[in-house]
């Protein structure tokens, strides 16, 4: 159903599939409870407290959550109504047309019952999806009442276009009702001066920013950015300074939220809370992942970067003193995230840091096992020692650090998990260590201290060997170039075999051997 946008809006968290028809059940079974009342509520007054309305014991929050559920059933539905239509079931298209109008006036009726000022457009929204709802219903149903092919061809036609209709006034409304309930909320925070008013508010927008991305686009768009780093001026909202800015990090994945941030200054106020030593170490790693967020190197929208540029060194002065003084590895997966994508920028980067003593400060920290304490940690420690390791002055600093032992264990990182996610950063840990040694190693000293923790025979382990790089291509190729790299130096470590195979053929020679081995070989 091509017109039908809504899959970006309707993401729901994955959850356990049980639980998940536990919670559809309700909307289900109240969907067949309108059926038989013909969608007419058993109380005229709102005020009853006996009104069969699900949303009537839930907050607004969870109202929308509600809503947000019942909107993706149907979206669903109607994807399904197109496939069985399109094998002409039609007692099939008939009854799910049946349930999809039942939960329409279900999903509309709850929704009233919670919203307070919704638009004169909305409610014709409302109608025109009602109406045109009844009569894809008569129409599905004359198609069961008739089994004249000729007639049954015609009426396809004409129901496949009502179905386009209805999908396109439910994506309307639904986008209506989603600017309608952000836009009250930042009225909320920008109007109220209660401390609990305004905290609830910003929960309740940090909850619809993780159901995806199109509704992040929304909140740019009606001023979330603006409202919130207003907050973040006043210091009596200090208190709510954490919350306010992990919600900014979630709005600002979209360029929508770029752009806002950009027209506030937002980068000169995130470097005011960073080198504001009043602020919690809490308030710091939440603007620490703003930072992280905003410099994804995965972004494609970048005209936010000359003004980041201006204040990059006090920035990175901030990260550097939070990964140093982090209690907890959380704050410090925060601060090294966005000094590693600070790293991609330029060179400018990475000699600041080096002035800054962060190469010390990071290898130490690798030595506490309870702040550097999973992958996606070393991932980022990984990333940023690749990123200065062009610079020459960094040889002396790994050395001094004992940073080529480092080195030599990220290359044995391994997955006690085997989650998909932490594989793959255990990949980009071995893959960014190989790349690091392989720019190091033209420097004798870090070669040689590279071979005499023999760093070549675990480099001829990951080429040859599939399962302890995990079949990644990119790691087995930074690998053969560090192995070269070594075997420069040092050209009696390899075996005859060895050379003959992984240093002395052209590199995308020895790629294609490796990759064909069999596990056997080695």
């Amino acid at each position: 159903l091509p017109s039908l946008s809504l899959p970006s809006s309707m993401h729901l968290i994955q959850v356990d599939s049980v639980q998940r028809w536990m919670e559809d059940l309700k909307l289900m079974t109240d969907c067949e409870c309108m059926c038989i009342l013909q969608s007419k509520p058993i109380s005229i007054e709102k005020d009853e407290q006996n009104e069969l309305i699900l949303s009537s014991q839930y907050s607004t929050c969870d109202n929308l959550q509600l809503l947000l559920k019942r909107a993706w059933i149907i979206s669903t539905e109607l994807t399904r109504i197109a496939q069985k239509l399109e094998r002409n079931r039609w007692q099939r298209v008939h009854s799910m047309t049946v349930r999809v109008n039942c939960h329409v006036r279900s999903m509309i009726n709850e929704y009233n019952t919670f919203t307070r000022n919704s638009s004169e457009e909305m409610h014709q929204f409302e109608k025109l999806l009602v109406d045109k709802c009844s009569e894809f219903t008569a129409f599905t149903e004359r198609c069961i009442q008739t089994e004249d092919e000729q007639i049954l061809k015609t009426m396809k036609s004409c129901i496949n276009e009502t179905l386009t209709t209805v999908a396109q006034y439910f994506g309307q409304l639904i986008e209506l009702i989603l600017t309608h309930e952000a836009q009250n909320l930042l009225r909320q925070i920008e109007l109220s001066d209660s401390i609990y008013i305004t905290e609830s508010a910003i929960s309740s927008l940090f909850r619809l920013t993780q159901e995806g991305a199109h509704l992040c686009r929304i909140i740019a768009k009606e001023g979330g950015v603006v409202a919130l780093f207003k907050i973040c001026r006043q210091d009596c909202f200090r208190c709510l300074f954490p919350q306010t800015l992990r919600t900014l990090a979630s709005i600002c994945c979209v360029e929508e939220g770029m752009h806002q941030l950009e027209k506030v200054d937002g980068i000169l106020c995130l470097t005011d809370i960073l080198t504001d030593n009043s602020h919690s170490e809490a308030t710091h790693a939440e603007a620490a992942a703003v930072i992280a967020q905003i410099t994804s190197p995965h972004l494609t929208f970048t005209q936010h970067l000359s003004s980041f540029l201006e204040n990059m060194e006090e920035i990175l002065t901030a990260l550097v003193k939070l990964c140093q003084e982090a209690s907890s590895g959380e704050v410090f997966l925060l601060a090294s995230a966005a000094l590693a994508n600070i790293t991609f920028f330029d060179t400018m980067a990475c000699e600041i840091l080096l002035q800054l003593n962060a190469m010390k400060i990071l290898l130490a920290a690798c030595s506490d096992k309870h702040i550097v304490d999973t992958p996606y940690s070393r991932d980022q420690v990984a990333t940023i020692l690749a990123n200065m390791s062009v610079l020459d002055q960094c040889a002396s600093e790994i050395i001094q650090g004992n940073g080529v032992q480092l080195l030599m264990e990220m290359l044995f990182e391994r997955s006690p998990s085997g989650n998909s996610a932490e594989v793959a950063a255990c990949e980009r840990v071995q893959q960014k260590s190989a790349v690091t040694l392989a720019r190091l190693s033209r420097d004798p000293e870090v070669a040689d201290a590279a071979i005499k923790l023999s760093c070549i025979p675990r480099l001829i382990k990951l080429c040859r060997s599939p399962t302890e790089r995990n079949n990644s291509d990119s790691v087995l190729v930074a690998c053969l170039v560090a192995l070269r790299r070594l075997a420069v130096m040092s050209p009696d470590g390899l075996e005859d075999l060895d050379f003959q195979q992984l240093v002395k053929p052209r590199l995308v020679d020895s790629f294609l051997l490796c990759t064909n081995m069999e596990e056997s070989f080695v």
